[in-house]
């Protein structure tokens, strides 16, 4: 088994603004893909998409999805405050030792989603 989770949807309202927001905080490039009554701007690497759906609708309870910064977090927070996103947790040692950081926020549609950086 190469990776356990296979694809991850988040939940969006307004998917331009959702596109605006996730391209500025992770760096990327994402475009919108129309499916009539679904809307997708898939991740790279197909590890999941932005989905704007009927009945699917953002959440700061449930699940959490968290994003790999590898040794940029502290520059991905700062990506993620200036995108107009909230910090709900600042850059956090992880106890377990070699670890690495962690930290959550909520994005631009109101999900609650974290970030995994090894520095």
């Amino acid at each position: 088994m190469e990776k356990l989770i296979s694809w991850v949807e988040i939940p969006v309202l307004e998917m331009e603004r959702a596109i605006r927001f996730y391209n500025a905080v992770l760096e990327l490039d994402l475009q919108i893909t129309d499916y009539g009554e679904e809307k997708m701007a898939c991740f790279p690497n197909g590890e999941g998409a932005l989905s704007l759906a009927p009945g699917f609708k953002p959440s700061k309870q449930g699940t959490l999805v968290s994003f790999n910064t590898g040794d940029v977090i502290q520059a991905t927070i700062d990506r993620v405050i200036k995108a107009g996103g909230e910090l709900l947790m600042p850059k956090t040692k992880i106890e377990a030792e070699g670890l690495g950081y962690f930290a959550l926020f909520i994005d631009s549609e109101g999900n609650k989603l974290g970030l995994y950086g090894e520095s």
